[in-house]
């Protein structure tokens, strides 16, 4: 997810660029299972930003209500109060889940705070977005790919609500999917196939 204002050169353009995380797992720095690892490895070692334009979830923190708050703030330093991000990034999971929303955890019925902590799922937990500035957002980015999300990624397109997935505004969003996701959508479907 990254936050972006207007500006008239590259250089101010480049240094207003925030990237912020929309969820991670409680893991150690450098973790495998760390979402941040793999962002550093696949995106930010190769960006041309600056260490302060990087936000992680401090979720080494061993108060992670705490750590939540913390992050809510930062978000608001970055991106106004209440915080309005420019784009947010989301996957799809098979279960219809996103970011660390998934079906049935309590998290999915945060309204009051921007940044929760999630119960365990796939033996983590996780902190998270929450759904009040996900939907602030100005605009969406879905990446679906694989088959086995094929059948959330139709009901997603729906809005179909019964997913955590569904709850997020989709009139501002963009869904971007390979072929196999793209497997059960029709052909009124405004989904971007790759």
């Amino acid at each position: 997810m990254a936050y972006a204002s207007r500006s008239r050169t590259r250089r101010r353009a480049r240094n207003a660029v925030h990237v912020a995380q929309v969820d991670e797992r409680v893991a150690p720095a450098g973790d495998p299972d760390r979402n941040l690892t793999h962002l550093r490895e696949s995106l930010l070692e190769h960006a041309p930003l600056r260490p302060e334009q990087i936000h992680p979830m401090p979720v080494e923190s061993p108060d992670l209500e705490a750590a939540c708050k913390q992050y809510a703030q930062t978000l608001q330093a970055i991106a106004g109060s209440p915080p309005v991000l420019d784009l947010v990034h989301l996957g799809l999971g098979p279960d219809g889940h996103t970011a660390s929303l998934v079906p049935g955890d309590p998290v999915l019925d945060v309204n009051d705070a921007d940044v929760a902590v999630s119960g365990l799922y796939q033996g983590r937990r996780r902190m998270t977005l929450t759904y009040p500035i996900l939907n602030r957002a100005r605009r969406v980015l879905w990446l679906v790919t694989g088959s086995e999300k094929s059948g959330m990624l139709a009901r997603l397109c729906a809005g179909d609500a019964s997913i955590p997935a569904g709850r997020v505004r989709g009139d501002h969003a963009l869904v971007m999917a390979d072929r196999a996701a793209a497997g059960r959508l029709d052909n009124n479907s405004k989904a971007e196939v790759a």
